[in-house]
């Protein structure tokens, strides 16, 4: 899958489309993916979960105060 598969599971998400985003994401292994994952994780309010997914990527559970913001970041570095 593309980019463009990470940026329409980063749309799905920004607008509250949790589980479009999640059925995405749940089928790539990339270090955005694992991102995008690990941020929905942390809006679903699955601490454990979203700590798992960061752990797969070069980012940190407490790297963002918003996840929101997060998303949007990751949107930026792939646009």
């Amino acid at each position: 899958m593309s980019n463009d598969n990470l940026i329409k599971a980063l749309e799905f998400a920004i607008n509250d489309e949790w589980d479009a985003s999640h059925k995405i994401v749940q089928e790539m292994h990339s270090n955005h993916s694992n991102w995008i994952h690990a941020v929905l994780h942390k809006i679903e309010g699955d601490e454990s979960n979203s700590r798992y997914w960061y752990a797969q990527t070069d980012h940190e559970y407490d790297e963002y105060q918003d996840p929101l913001d997060e998303l949007r970041a990751i949107q930026s570095e792939l646009t």
